[in-house]
């Protein structure tokens, strides 16, 4: 099957449309023809060599769309069930067997461009080049193949031209607050970088019932949207110092938990610094940057804790279906962040992601899907 696919030939090169040929579906896998998906910042990581991926390769991991072939062991799926996809693992491992499939022992090798153990790809160039995917998903494309375990079957009458973004940035967000950091009622938290990740711990950290939450950016835009979404607090550390300001907030008692979604070495140091006592916080970016600190005077004599969540340490077919739920109650209006692009407007997307323009670029890769209804934005 020939398909479009936008693909990334080397490091820090633009998006590229060209056509590839799907290699041959077994039979655990899915076609599924794409109807639109998100952008997350780990594309941008992954293109700009923030983390290792082997190259020319299709990204892009928050897709949706509508299942078109079944291999022969696929048991769960049909042909045109509505799907979201989020990331594999391989169900088997003592993490995947304790309910914790983003901590699988083949979680690299599986959603990272390794080819099949067998040796072969899903994609591949005209003259036989092999084309790395992404998650197993490659929500880039318009079809791709997928594995069983990454599918989340969602009901006919979700519309999957938005809920292509509770497949990863979403889910990591929320599954950060209620898996991870698990925040009591009252809690204070601090949340470094108002993206979809930290916007979404924010409507979590809202609907578990913090006191205190507080919004931490750079854009005046997004700290707004921050506060109609449930901050209690807004900082701006372009101009405010961060430290003073949590003091002010919290009496120089320091906040019970952060989130940090930036990366950024001294951004990661504060989040730490204004913890309170057995305070914790979790560092989430996909970054090449890391931290000192003294773990003495920093974790053991506060009880202060770093955790380390990867995809909220949520079990997608679990939570994915809920926060679909959430929405509907009102609880979760992720449409807020949305902006939607024609697919081969992906290179603008990204750049506007990336300039803080947009929150949460959505690609409609199939415009005839529900041409006839309005897009689903607030």
């Amino acid at each position: 099957m020939k398909v479009k696919a936008a693909v990334v030939n080397a490091v820090n090169d633009p998006y590229k449309m060209e056509e590839l040929t799907l290699g041959e579906l077994r039979p655990d896998e899915v076609i599924v023809k794409m109807v639109a998906t998100g952008i997350c910042h780990s594309d941008e990581a992954l293109r700009v060599g923030d983390a290792e991926y082997p190259m020319p390769g299709v990204l892009g991991h928050e897709g949706a769309g509508i299942v078109e072939k079944i291999g022969d062991a696929v048991k769960n799926f049909s042909v045109g069930d509505q799907v979201v996809m989020a990331y594999n693992s391989c169900g088997s491992c003592p993490s995947c067997r304790t309910g914790h499939p983003s901590t699988c022992n083949d979680w690299v090798e599986l959603n990272f461009g390794s080819p099949r153990r067998d040796g072969s790809h899903t994609f591949y160039k005209e003259d036989g080049t092999p084309v790395s995917n992404f998650f197993t998903q490659s929500s880039f494309s318009t079809y791709t193949i997928t594995n069983e375990m990454n599918l989340i079957k969602v009901d006919q009458d979700a519309d999957l031209r938005l809920v292509g973004p509770l497949g990863c940035g979403l889910l990591t967000g929320f599954g950060t607050i209620v898996n991870g950091l698990k925040p009591e009622i009252t809690s204070s938290i601090a949340i470094f970088g108002t993206g979809a990740v930290g916007l979404g711990a924010l409507m979590t950290a809202k609907m578990e019932g913090c006191s205190k939450i507080i919004a931490i950016d750079i854009h005046d835009s997004r700290l707004e949207m921050a506060k109609e979404l449930g901050a209690t607090h807004t900082i701006n550390s372009r101009n405010e110092d961060v430290v003073e300001r949590i003091n002010e907030i919290t009496d120089g008692l320091g906040v019970n938990h952060t989130v940090d979604t930036t990366g950024i070495s001294s951004v990661m140091k504060t989040s730490l610094d204004i913890l309170a006592v057995r305070g914790s916080t979790a560092p989430l970016a996909v970054t090449p940057n890391s931290i000192e600190f003294n773990t003495f005077m920093d974790l053991t004599l506060t009880g202060r804790s770093v955790l380390g969540v990867v995809m909220g340490d949520a079990v997608p077919q679990l939570a994915i279906p809920e926060l679909i739920q959430f929405h509907k109650e009102g609880k979760f209006p992720f449409e807020k962040l949305v902006k939607f692009y024609k697919f081969d407007e992906i290179n603008e997307a990204s750049e506007d992601s990336n300039s803080g323009k947009v929150i949460k670029p959505i690609l409609i890769i199939d415009e005839d899907y529900r041409k006839d209804e309005p897009l689903p934005t607030n």
